[in-house]
Parts: C-alpha cells; sequence; structure tokens
C-alpha cells in the first residue's frame, strides 16, 4: 500500500462515525449527479445534433433557443451541485454551504427566466419571480461582502 492510501486510510479512520456517514454519502452523491450530468450532456447533444442535421432545429427560433439553453442551464446547475459537494469531500468546506445554496437556485431561477414564455405566463407569476431573484441576490451580495471582509491579505477566493 503506498504512503498517499496509508494517509488517506489514516485520516479515514480518524473521522467520527457521523463524518464517514457524512463522506459516503458525499461520494454516492457526486457519483449520481456525474450521471445525471452525463445524461443531460448526452440529450443536449443529441437535440442539437440531431436538430441541426435534420433542420428541425433553428437556432434563430426563440422557442427552440429557449429549450437549448435551458437544457444547458440545467447541465451547468448539475455541475456546480457537483463541484459544493465535491469541496466538501476534499475538507475545504462543511456539508450545508448557504452561499453555494443560494447560487445554485439564483442558477435555477435564471435557467426559469430563460424558458419562460413570456406570453403564456401572467404577471403575478413574473411579480413573484422577479422578487424571489431581487431577495437572493440580495442575500447573495450580503453573504459575500461578510466573506470578503474576512479574507486573507491576499484576497484570494473561490467565488
Amino acid at each position: 500500500m503506498g504512503a498517499a492510501r496509508r494517509a488517506l486510510l489514516k485520516h479515514y479512520l480518524s473521522l467520527s462515525s457521523y463524518k464517514r456517514f457524512e463522506l459516503l454519502v458525499s461520494y454516492v452523491l457526486v457519483f449520481l449527479i456525474s450521471i445525471i450530468i452525463l445524461i443531460a450532456l448526452y440529450r443536449l447533444a443529441e437535440d442539437v445534433l440531431f436538430g441541426l442535421l435534420s433542420g428541425v432545429l433553428n437556432p434563430l427560433d426563440h422557442k427552440a433557443f429557449q429549450n437549448i439553453f435551458g437544457e444547458i442551464m440545467t447541465v451547468l446547475i448539475a455541475m456546480e451541485f457537483r463541484y459544493s459537494i465535491l469541496r466538501v469531500i476534499g475538507g475545504r468546506e462543511s456539508i450545508i454551504q448557504v452561499k453555494t445554496v443560494i447560487l445554485i437556485a439564483l442558477l435555477a431561477l435564471s435557467r426559469k427566466f430563460i424558458i419562460l414564455d413570456l406570453h403564456e405566463t401572467d404577471a403575478l407569476m413574473l411579480i413573484a419571480l422577479a422578487a424571489v431573484t431581487l431577495a437572493l441576490g440580495a442575500v447573495y451580495w450580503m453573504m459575500r461582502e461578510r466573506d470578503d471582509r474576512h479574507l486573507p491579505e491576499n484576497g484570494t477566493s473561490d467565488w
């Protein structure tokens, strides 16, 4: 057994049983989200390639644009989920990072705005979505401001 494996095993055995459970759940989530990303990417590639080759997909068509970019946003949201869990596995963060959850929610709202048909959506729904987006954006900004004040002198950050 190599030195790196021994060190990893020693670290794993030093964890509490709950931390081991949390790590196991994180690995399973990363695996499942990776499968979701691959399936979503396959479906996106299939839709784009088949649509372009068959002449069905017109990138200038508003509905086609909405569908394709909605699928792209789905892949990006899943990738952000995966990345946030990988940071937990790497030991850089605890399991729940509110700022990351807010960022993912903002991405999901962005996706909603992209796929939204303005002709079929009533004004109250648009106002509600705008209010939620504004509130989440404000919370994210406040959390980032707080974190920026606590950064080391070199100013490095993941965000």
